[in-house]
């Protein structure tokens, strides 16, 4: 009896009005978005309320069922799956179908919940779940469902979590969380600065919740940060929610925030900086998957000064070692030192993998002696994951991720 339940709370919704109305519509649209998700449907059930009223409607399921009502006179939905996963693992299934109805309905709130159904030792608690592969997921329980909003761009969600805090999801992938997003922005920032003798100027591509600039900030000899941010709903968001973990970065005066695509301002601009970080969604993502690419790292590599340096992460090597072997491809394709690390990051539940690339400069040529002078020089001081002694184990790798590149 153990299984899945979803519920998805939608506002605002953007959707032809007529959906709401049409239970016929409907319908078809559920039942399709049911097969195309792997379910099986064994009947369905829908009816639309006299005077221009909504829709309820079930879609029995042999792992289960979908259920949906709708308000046409506040542009609302409800909906919940269920799925049991007694004797197969219906979850990615269940996520699938939920996602394609969210978009179907163009929300601009939401607020989505989980909740593990038939465990004997299941907490109280509800468990929100991201998925690394389509057969591997991982999560966290959270003591009430999230913040949501739906910006132009993306889903954006604040989850409460037990045991890392306060974490962001952008369209259900796990972002950050403020228990441990110093890991990740410590290794892809210092790595990159420290094997540069001074950089002056930097570019965090993304980066929208102000960590990437507060590590760079650190650095003396930094005078200007540009963070290029798609979505300004992240930046207002984290502004609010984040302040005391991004060190409220966006107010000092040497980080000047953009608007818009990253790449736009490196086509249209001749800036030269010493760090660039790609400090952005995966690369599986729709609105990132350009970003990834030879044509990129090209742009890049023209905007960056003789000594630069550009760091980005590349996925888990474990988990996705078609993505990290292709991007260390492409990367080599275009840089002449192209070197991969890593670090266990517990918010993405695998061991991540982040790289740095520059004509010229290389971090693993930096010794132990070197760092612990370039820090003090620097007045870095306060780090919580890096240290000299650390670098050197970030570029050891295990065997089956070398053979991917690594």
């Amino acid at each position: 009896m153990q299984g899945l339940h979803l519920t998805a709370d939608l506002h605002h919704c953007a959707c032809p009005a007529s959906l709401l109305r049409d239970s016929t519509a409907l319908r078809d649209a559920c039942v399709k978005f049911a097969i195309d998700a792997g379910l099986t449907v064994v009947g369905e059930h829908f009816h639309t309320f006299a005077d221009a009223g909504g829709v309820t409607g079930m879609v029995l399921l042999a792992e289960s069922h979908l259920a949906i009502h709708t308000w046409p006179e506040l542009n609302a939905v409800t909906l919940d799956v269920y799925v049991c996963n007694f004797r197969a693992d219906n979850s990615g299934k269940a996520q699938k179908l939920t996602d394609a109805l969210v978009m179907l309905f163009a929300p601009k709130n939401v607020n989505r919940n989980s909740l593990l159904r038939g465990s004997p030792a299941a907490r109280p608690d509800s468990l929100t779940l991201e998925w690394l592969t389509p057969e591997i997921a991982h999560g966290f329980t959270t003591r009430h469902p999230p913040v949501a909003v739906q910006s132009a761009v993306q889903r954006i969600e604040w989850h409460d979590t037990n045991a890392m805090g306060r974490m962001l999801a952008l369209d259900g992938a796990f972002m950050l969380s403020e228990g441990d997003e110093f890991i990740y922005h410590e290794c892809m920032v210092h790595v990159a600065a420290l094997a540069h003798n001074g950089p002056q100027r930097a570019l965090v591509m993304g980066g929208g919740d102000g960590c990437s600039a507060r590590e760079l900030l650190k650095h003396s000899s930094i005078n200007e940060i540009v963070v290029a941010e798609l979505d300004p709903m992240v930046i207002a968001t984290c502004r609010e929610n984040f302040a005391d973990v991004n060190g409220r970065a966006f107010d000092d005066a040497r980080v000047r925030v953009e608007i818009g695509d990253a790449l736009v301002l490196l086509r249209n601009s001749s800036m030269r900086y010493d760090v660039i970080v790609m400090d952005l969604t995966d690369p599986d993502a729709a609105e990132a998957t350009s970003l990834y690419s030879t044509e990129t790292y090209q742009l890049i590599g023209d905007r960056l000064s003789p000594e630069g340096v550009l760091s980005l992460h590349i996925g888990s090597a474990f988990f996705h070692p078609e993505r990290v072997a292709k991007t260390l491809r492409d990367l080599r394709a275009v840089f002449t030192e192209v070197h991969a690390y890593k670090a266990f990051m517990p918010t993405y539940g695998a061991e991540w993998g982040m790289a740095c690339a520059s004509m010229r400069t290389t971090p693993r040529a930096l010794g132990e002696a070197e760092i612990a002078q370039r820090l003090k020089q620097r007045g870095i001081a306060d780090l919580r994951f890096y240290t000299p002694r650390v670098h050197a184990s970030l570029f050891a790798w295990p065997a089956y991720a070398e053979k991917l590149g690594a």
